[in-house]
């Protein structure tokens, strides 16, 4: 089997406040591409949406460009830059660095894919495979 698929012509885009989540479904796996602008914080932007203090998404995901802050509810924190691969766990704030957007491609379950999604906007695309 041989799949591709572009996030140009994603099979969801989510509208968040300051940005947006693209959405590709693959066999056995989800892509989410993150186009994030200056100003996106987690717990000013998606909080109400999530009604948790902190995100509670766990992310395995990749910095393609920008940069992000985050800050763990531990007090534990890093910078993340374009190349940094990370893993992120549940209980976490993040935001945006500097005047250029954030791009993130994270790998997601279909489990956590309704968790991200709550509360956005849709529009989905047919996309070809």
């Amino acid at each position: 089997m041989l799949v591709r698929k572009n996030f140009s012509e994603a099979d969801e885009v989510h509208s968040v406040p300051h940005g947006r989540l693209e959405i590709a479904h693959l066999p056995g796996q989800t892509l989410a591409r993150a186009v994030l602008e200056p100003g996106w914080r987690w717990s000013q932007d998606m909080k109400a949406m999530a009604g948790t203090e902190s995100c509670q998404i766990l992310h395995t995901a990749c910095v393609i460009s920008g940069r992000m802050h985050v800050r763990m509810d531990d007090g534990t924190e890093t910078d993340l830059a374009p190349g940094d691969a990370h893993f992120i766990g549940a209980g976490h704030d993040a935001w945006v660095v500097g005047d250029e957007p954030l791009i993130v491609l994270d790998i997601i379950g279909a489990d956590t894919l309704a968790e991200v999604t709550a509360g956005t906007e849709a529009s989905t695309a047919s996309a070809t495979a």
